[in-house]
């Protein structure tokens, strides 16, 4: 029993989304049918127009030439604003200003329509001058917020390009890391034996000098037969300034100064 009602509520919901699906495609197509109706009388709208502008001069032609200025100002305005409105949010209010503009038109559309009808042609031609200003105003406000719109469009799609660039050429840059040219460390070559080092560092007084300075050793007394050499200290680093003569400058220049010892009668 429970399948039986499972069963019928699916076939409920099934036939639920096919009306609902069949509702929407019928909407759809009665807007593509009254959309295609519209625009076929608008462009036999237009074409009598035309043909009554250069068919009938004076008072008749003009009006069909204030209608067909209207028609088309604001027919481009229209489109202008709905091809960057979806791209550029912050034109609902130039929308929503163009809406009560079409008001506008529109009313002065029909009155236009209607003194085509009228047989005084002085009626007419009395109110053609204020129909004239009329169509003047609404047709340059509506050029003015078409050009501001494409204006902003242009420059809009101008600055995005330039950000466009900017961003390739870094892309580009990183992409090819490897002909930038690196910077070489200095080779710096290590000096042979025979090369002689920088000035002051390091260096050392020749085989002849350090003869002179080192004296020869005399006959050793008994007292002193009995010590070890002492070895000759290192020599004292460049560019300290010696304070005292060294250990070995006064044990062999002035022997006489060292304490004698007794010798052992042994």
């Amino acid at each position: 029993m429970e399948a039986i009602w499972i069963l019928l509520l699916l076939f409920v919901l099934i036939m639920l989304l096919g009306v609902y699906a069949a509702v929407r495609t019928v909407r759809a197509a009665k807007r593509g049918i009254d959309r295609t109706v519209h625009q076929a009388r608008r462009t036999v709208e237009e074409t009598r127009l035309r043909a009554r502008q250069l068919a009938q001069p004076g008072a008749a032609g003009d009006l069909a030439q204030l209608r067909l200025s209207l028609r088309g100002s604001m027919r481009a305005t229209e489109q202008a604003l709905q091809a960057a409105a979806p791209q550029d949010r912050s034109l609902s209010e130039s929308l929503g200003l163009f809406q009560r503009l079409s008001a506008h038109g529109q009313d002065l559309d029909a009155d236009l329509k209607r003194l085509e009808q009228e047989p005084d042609k002085a009626r007419i031609a009395a109110l053609l001058p204020e129909l004239r200003q009329r169509t003047q105003r609404i047709t340059h406000s509506a050029d003015s917020l078409r050009w501001a719109v494409q204006e902003r469009t242009q420059r809009l799609a101008h600055d995005d390009l330039d950000s466009l660039g900017r961003e390739i050429e870094l892309e580009t840059g990183a992409l090819r890391h490897w002909t930038a040219a690196e910077p070489e460390a200095p080779r710096t070559e290590a000096p042979g034996p025979g090369a002689p080092g920088p000035a002051g560092a390091g260096a050392r007084p020749a085989p002849e000098a350090e003869a002179r300075l080192t004296p020869e050793p005399g006959p050793r007394t008994g007292s002193e037969a009995g010590r070890e050499p002492e070895s000759p200290p290192s020599p004292p680093a460049l560019g300290a300034t010696p304070t005292e003569p060294p250990a070995w400058q006064n044990s062999w220049q002035k022997p006489w100064q060292e304490p004698t010892r007794p010798e052992n009668p042994a």
